[in-house]
């Protein structure tokens, strides 16, 4: 049995879609920060950082979003979600996925704990400001990287594709500007129905 332990539209989005995607059988274990889920010693058993996403996979535990996203392409999508090792294609992916969560998604992270996550006397109201101007930044060259195809990779979704939109999705909760092209793509991507499943099952967990 696979367990994904996560809160809803949060990174953990990108597992559960990619478990959707994959259409394999996942329980989910909502993590509540706010009642102290994430101090509770059965849950920092399975993540010393006590973050989410974190998952288990027949005892082995994996954390990290991408790179949970990235195990479970490669144990089960019988070469779906991921290009051919070693092709140009596959270099692609790699350049994607780490412009994704180093560049483009950090400053969004920046506002998150400078929101809610941090204690209230580390937080800086500055910071909101360097995070847009790096958050713009990345999503220019993003919104210029992408090609004319229906995903990144050209006519099938891959694990980028579904690191991206969440990201996207996730900038438009913190109120960012997205470039046109960016925004037509993120609302092209998120309307795919392993996403729509992936949300209600995390949404319906946490109630």
């Amino acid at each position: 049995m696979i367990t994904l332990y996560g809160v809803p539209r949060s990174r953990s989005l990108r597992v559960s879609w990619t478990l959707e995607e994959l259409g394999l059988e996942w329980e989910y274990q909502f993590i509540n920060f706010s009642k102290g889920d994430s101090r509770h010693p059965d849950f920092l058993a399975v993540n010393p950082c006590g973050k989410v996403p974190a998952l288990i996979d027949n005892g082995n535990v994996i954390t990290e979003s991408a790179a949970i996203a990235v195990f479970l392409a490669e144990k089960y999508g019988e070469g779906r979600l991921l290009p051919k090792a070693g092709s140009d294609a596959s270099a692609l992916h790699h350049q994607w996925i780490s412009f994704i969560t180093n560049e483009l998604e950090q400053p969004l992270w920046s506002i998150g704990k400078h929101k809610f996550a941090i204690p209230e006397e580390l937080r800086l109201e500055a910071m909101f400001t360097v995070a847009k101007w790096e958050f713009d930044k990345a999503a220019a060259i993003a919104e210029q990287w992408l090609p004319d195809t229906p995903f990144l990779l050209g006519a099938e979704i891959s694990v980028a594709d579904i690191l991206l939109a969440q990201t996207l999705m996730w900038a438009t909760r913190f109120e960012q500007d997205i470039p046109p092209k960016l925004a037509a793509y993120r609302d092209r991507i998120t309307a795919r129905k392993a996403m729509a499943s992936a949300l209600k099952k995390e949404e319906a967990c946490a109630v």
